[in-house]
């Protein structure tokens, strides 16, 4: 039986065990080994601007090790650089990165089906072309507080799509480079491709940039041998709210919000809307969801102390609101609250 199938304990309970057992890979001498390795081999620093979606889930399907690309997620990938919070933290992380001599390349994402539009991008209503203008209105955010030369911060506009987990890259006068169209065997090209597509990416970035399009191309020829329908509708069962979310790594488990906009409420109602979508449609038991808020820590002491005063505040603000605008849909919300260390990945429920 699939997880999403399961009754509601046994769901929470499985929940716990992937999040274990993530910690225990992160923290593994060869995980670890591995990391620096790859930041050696390849130090561009990646940052991605992502839906709530947990199907979109850039470093698993382009083969990249976990802790390596930064993530930050809001309802359909809508962002503004001009959100106290949100600028704050993504300044304060591209400062560090630059302080540590590497460059950073922003990817601005949007996400669609080709095989059924519901299949989309539910934050704006699966209208892809809206959801695309919005991208392009960050990306010029990006370049008005980083700079349009891209010396230093690259941002690039790309599309996942989801039937198939293919990018599509968007260039700076208007190509695209869809994956999806190419094979394996087309790998050797996608430097003179990207090449082309971006002519003013500097070198590093593009050369740190080409091993993740290779993998693409192979996770697309794995996904292409797979039955992958129930994998591609909409099953979450879970509201996460927060950050610290990377061992999510099953399609269609969770729906993530980022702690970034100046109104939570909205993307709150939208998550709650899809999750008593999901459980009229029969494609979740009507038993219970979960509501679940993680915020991370660097260092014990006060900066875990102020973790999980958060933590606790951002799943009171979601239950509140879910209780005000799903009243049903509330009498079968289970919440749990957490922090988690960012050096470790340990979760500890709180």
């Amino acid at each position: 039986m699939s997880i999403h199938q399961k009754p509601i304990e046994e769901r929470i309970s499985w929940l716990h065990d992937l999040a274990r057992r993530h910690t225990a890979e992160f923290r593994s001498p060869e995980a670890s080994l591995a990391r620096q390795l790859y930041l050696a081999r390849h130090p561009t620093a990646m940052v991605v601007l992502k839906c709530m979606d947990g199907r979109i889930n850039i470093p698993v399907v382009t083969g990249t090790p976990p802790g390596i690309i930064q993530p930050f997620r809001n309802l359909g990938g809508m962002f503004d650089l001009g959100w106290p919070h949100l600028g704050e933290v993504l300044a304060a992380h591209i400062s560090r990165m630059v302080s540590e001599g590497r460059q950073i390349l922003i990817f601005i994402t949007y996400h669609f089906s080709r095989g059924d539009a519901h299949r989309g991008c539910a934050g704006f209503g699966y209208n892809t072309a809206a959801a695309l203008e919005h991208c392009r209105a960050i990306k010029r955010q990006a370049e008005q507080i980083f700079g349009e030369r891209h010396g230093t911060v690259y941002p690039i506009i790309c599309g996942f799509e989801t039937d198939e987990d293919a990018l599509l890259l968007h260039g700076c006068a208007g190509e695209i480079l869809d994956l999806a169209t190419l094979t394996p065997a087309d790998a050797p090209s996608l430097g003179q491709r990207l090449t082309s597509l971006c002519p003013d990416m500097p070198e590093q970035i593009k050369s740190d940039l080409l091993p993740l399009l290779q993998g693409n191309l192979q996770w697309i020829a794995q996904v292409r041998t797979t039955c992958r329908l129930l994998d591609i509708e909409h099953r979450e069962w879970m509201i996460c709210l927060g950050r610290g979310f990377d061992f999510l790594h099953t399609p269609n488990l969770a729906l993530i919000i980022g702690p970034y906009s100046p109104d939570l409420a909205d993307p709150i109602r939208k998550a709650a809307g899809i999750i008593e979508a999901n459980m009229q449609a029969g494609r979740i038991p009507d038993d219970g969801f979960l509501l679940f808020a993680s915020v991370p820590y660097d260092e014990i002491g006060m900066d875990q102390a102020r973790a999980e005063l958060k933590s606790r505040f951002l799943a009171g603000f979601a239950a509140d609101v879910i209780r005000a605008e799903f009243p049903q849909l509330a009498e079968r919300m289970f919440t749990q609250v957490a922090v988690i260390s960012w050096r470790s990945r340990a979760l500890v429920l709180l």
